[in-house]
């Protein structure tokens, strides 16, 4: 007498099936008193994004608003850029990010009047292992900025700079939805628009998913050598197929905007009259005019 086969194989955990978390329902947001977040992001590294989270929010509290630039690159280089020293970092967003530490306790002022910074640590780089099976894992960043202009001591921010970091992460994904909207910085170069496409889709993806009043604030073009024919084809083609959403104004390789991370100081400290700092503060009033047009219509 032969046994007779089982008519279904037994489940080992070699066959079973990965479990998928979905998200959870994102907090409620309001509007009153909330400040407007933009989230700094391309996943390619080196085209300017903390350079530009650093010295747009410079710039910005030089025209009169309150900003706080929220850290979430690992590396920490929009903190050191800033003057914030790493034993000044007692609390990172590391500490928000993983539910230690309330987004307000993290926040520190840096010697620009106007401008603070919540600094991140290299701890950043693991938060994916700890909250990646949460289901509000995608709202971190969003439930800690929900409240940061209440309660002791008073802040009025008006504007939240988020740095991403060089990927497109779950880092990066808790910067878009919390965001208002993205801003865009693209490098000059060959592989700008290859890199742009996949951005896009990224954001589309969050809007439908997570975030669905998402936007594209705009694409701020750096590192610009006008004597360079590349740099010039890029600018074309950039303009050709995003239109109206490439800001006017582009930021221009500079020596002095490469020095001034060097010395802790924004480049609108370091050098006021470099072009580097001029185009910063012509960027920063173009988002402005930008803001009021979104309000009025």
């Amino acid at each position: 007498m032969t046994d007779t086969p089982p008519t279904t194989p037994p489940t080992t955990p070699e066959s079973a099936e990965p479990q998928v978390i979905a998200f959870g329902r994102p907090p409620v947001r309001t509007d009153a008193g909330r400040p407007r977040v933009l989230a700094i992001a391309n996943q390619k590294g080196g085209v300017g994004k903390t350079t530009t989270a650093i010295n747009l929010g410079t710039a910005l509290a030089a025209i009169g608003e309150h900003v706080l630039i929220v850290d979430l690159d690992p590396q920490g280089n929009a903190s050191t850029g800033l003057g914030i020293e790493r034993k000044a970092r007692r609390t990172s967003t590391y500490d928000v990010m993983i539910g230690q530490a309330p987004m307000r306790d993290a926040v520190i002022p840096t010697a620009v009047p106007q401008l603070h910074i919540a600094p991140s640590t290299m701890d950043l780089s693991g938060l994916e292992l700890e909250i990646g099976q949460q289901k509000d894992r995608a709202y971190r960043l969003r439930t800690a900025l929900g409240d940061i202009n209440k309660g002791t001591p008073a802040f009025d921010f008006t504007y939240v700079l988020v740095d991403c970091p060089p990927s497109l992460n779950l880092i990066t994904v808790n910067a878009m939805a919390a965001a208002d909207s993205i801003l865009v910085p693209l490098q000059c170069e060959f592989f700008a628009l290859e890199g742009l496409s996949q951005l896009l889709k990224t954001v589309e993806e969050v809007k439908k998913t997570l975030n669905p009043t998402l936007s594209i604030h705009g694409i701020v073009l750096t590192m610009y050598d006008s004597r360079n024919n590349l740099s010039n084809q890029v600018v074309a083609d950039v303009r050709q197929f995003m239109g109206r959403k490439v800001y006017d104004t582009v930021i221009p390789r500079n020596v002095r905007i490469s020095e001034a991370p060097s010395y802790g100081k924004p480049v609108l400290v370091y050098d006021l009259k470099c072009v580097g700092s001029e185009a910063y503060l012509r960027l920063a009033t173009e988002i402005i005019q930008r803001e009021k047009e979104l309000k009025a219509g």
